[in-house]
């Protein structure tokens, strides 16, 4: 708990516990509830696969953007930020980035992520 692995490890391990019945995760034999838990850890680890395969093709089609533009571009740290955050303001990227709002607004339109919000004064972006 101290180094802040748990919190991070937790999410996905109670999503691999939710594919296992609960019948088979609370039954009285350890053998059966220890066979539940290590299902649970194979879903876990097949969930995060299939997650770390979608970034890594969302990273490339965004990358794609990144051909015929200047050295200096803000663009590739975008990229890292998006992927890095799982939502982005025009506020938060201007912040990370030292840019302004509006040079943020331009490069979330120009790199064509998601917007998750709907809203109009206040927007945010993510992959979904």
């Amino acid at each position: 708990r101290q180094t802040g692995k748990v919190g991070s490890h937790l999410f996905c391990l109670n999503a691999g516990l939710r594919i296992v019945p609960r019948d088979r995760r609370r039954a009285r034999d350890r053998t059966t509830r220890l066979l539940a838990v290590l299902d649970a850890f194979a879903e876990a680890a097949s969930t995060g696969l299939k997650e770390l395969d979608r970034l890594a093709l969302a990273k490339g089609q965004m990358e794609r953007r990144l051909r015929n533009r200047r050295k200096s571009s803000s663009l590739p740290a975008l990229i890292e930020l998006v992927l890095a955050r799982p939502v982005v303001s025009a506020g938060l990227v201007a912040a990370q980035l030292k840019i302004s709002q509006r040079a943020a607004l331009a490069l979330v339109a120009e790199l064509g992520i998601r917007e998750v919000t709907g809203r109009g004064r206040y927007r945010a972006w993510g992959l979904l």
